[in-house]
């Protein structure tokens, strides 16, 4: 199996405070890897530090064998999902993820169209993100990170504010995407989510990561 993310010796503090220590871990292609830890352990600072944006302190971070902040400023081919989605509040779903498309023009209208009814949500609808329940801005916020049809996929916690039928739907969405050969990073505090999709897991706890699986 190849290794598509590589990090080495990955230290990142900000001022006094260490939150990541020295971490040293390969994940491989094709498998949904677990990460597991409380707020605060340094699991979303890893996954900033995997996208570039946010810088290490030490250590180096490889994404497809490209060094991230050297060989390039932010690892390409990678969806990402970390912290709240970031919506213009006033547009619809539809055109948020036009205007997001039209960056790279990678996909057409259509693509967009059908991602967002693969997430559970209405392409027609004209509802301005406003007012958007919070498992609804979830669900847009996968749709951004998978619309592009991206290798690697790095998800901090895509089920937050999903209701129990949305995380079923959104589990089978994420072994979909592994059985199309997807690797993707999942990280999330609920441990079924953990057991039922993730082929190898991690464990944060103050900055250190331990293999549990």
């Amino acid at each position: 199996m190849r290794t598509v993310i590589q990090i080495e010796n990955l230290s990142k503090s900000f001022g006094e405070d260490l939150v990541l220590k020295k971490i040293n871990r390969e994940f491989e292609e094709g498998k949904i890897h677990g990460i597991v830890g409380n707020n605060g352990s340094g699991k979303t600072v890893m996954m900033k530090c995997i996208c570039g944006f946010l810088k290490p302190s030490e250590g180096r971070v490889f994404v497809n064998f490209q060094q991230v902040g050297k060989d390039v400023d932010f690892p390409k081919d990678v969806g990402i999902i970390i912290e709240t989605p970031g919506f213009l509040p006033n547009l619809s779903g539809q055109k948020n993820l036009e205007l997001l498309a039209s960056l790279q023009k990678k996909i057409h209208r259509g693509v967009i169209r059908d991602t967002i009814r693969r997430v559970g949500l209405d392409p027609d609808s004209k509802k301005p993100v406003s007012k958007y329940s919070l498992g609804m801005r979830q669900r847009l916020g996968i749709a951004q990170a998978i619309m592009e049809d991206p290798s690697i996929l790095i998800l901090d916690e895509p089920f937050n504010g999903l209701d129990k039928n949305g995380v079923a739907q959104m589990r089978e969405l994420i072994k979909g995407l592994r059985g199309q050969g997807k690797t993707i990073l999942l990280a999330s505090h609920n441990q079924m989510d953990i057991d039922e999709l993730c082929d190898t897991v991690c464990e944060m706890d103050a900055g250190v990561m331990r293999m549990v699986r």
